[in-house]
């Protein structure tokens, strides 16, 4: 498979939304169940048992290993979590087995990524009756990124309904050692996002901006700054 060209790129303030359960608080959504202190460290066990994060630091993982991890930095733990919380079927750029950090260089991207796949949730049960609170995480990139932007060769790898050619495609710059891609946005056509394939990489990262979002009735959200 021929792979894209590659381009040195500086992009700072990328945004990344991740819901406000799994922020910086690492036990916050076992605080809402838990009786007291001694029941919050009993759930709070349980989990680790099953963190897969705490599986790639003990280096259990298959798709990633102990020393890709970074450790000592501001929100390390949201940056390991990107690439060791991989979604069942993974991602456009990632498989189950490894997970990327995803951004949009606008916050409309963001907000518009993340809301389709919300929303494409919501759809499987037949009820668009949601609201989540998301916190936006900006970190700054820069070094040599492969880019797909305006690159007919690569359309497939584009494609709003599949992720066969782009995970094939990850597959093959994981091999080649690539830092990432740069792609044009698949759900807001105005805007541009990239996939970072190394925890290393992602550089500078802190809070920004808290969001709402709100569904009632209609698979279009209404988008709220909380601050």
């Amino acid at each position: 498979m021929s792979l894209p060209e590659t381009f040195l790129f500086r992009q700072d303030d990328t945004h990344r939304l991740i819901p406000k359960i799994y922020s910086d608080e690492p036990y916050g959504p076992l605080r809402s169940i838990a009786e007291d202190a001694e029941h919050l460290a009993a759930i709070a066990e349980l989990d680790r048992a099953t963190d897969k994060l705490v599986y790639a630091e003990n280096n259990l993982l298959p798709g990633i290993s102990v020393g890709e991890l970074v450790f000592g930095v501001p929100h390390a733990r949201i940056i390991n979590a990107a690439f060791t919380h991989a979604t069942p079927l993974g991602g456009r750029f990632n498989s189950p087995d490894r997970g990327a950090w995803y951004a949009g260089f606008e916050i409309e991207t963001s907000q518009a990524e993340i809301a389709f796949h919300r929303t494409v949730h919501l759809a499987e049960v037949g009820v668009f009756e949601d609201q989540m609170s998301w916190v936006d995480y900006l970190a700054d990139f820069g070094g040599q990124f492969h880019e797909l932007r305006k690159d007919r060769r690569f359309t497939a790898c584009l494609n709003p309904d599949s992720y066969m050619a782009s995970q094939g495609l990850a597959d093959q710059l994981l091999k080649v050692e690539s830092l990432g891609v740069v792609y044009p946005s698949v759900r807001y056509s105005e805007g541009t996002c990239l996939a970072c394939f190394r925890p290393a990489v992602v550089a500078h990262v802190r809070t920004g901006t808290h969001y709402q979002l709100t569904w009632t009735g209609q698979p279009q959200p209404a988008i709220t700054s909380l601050r």
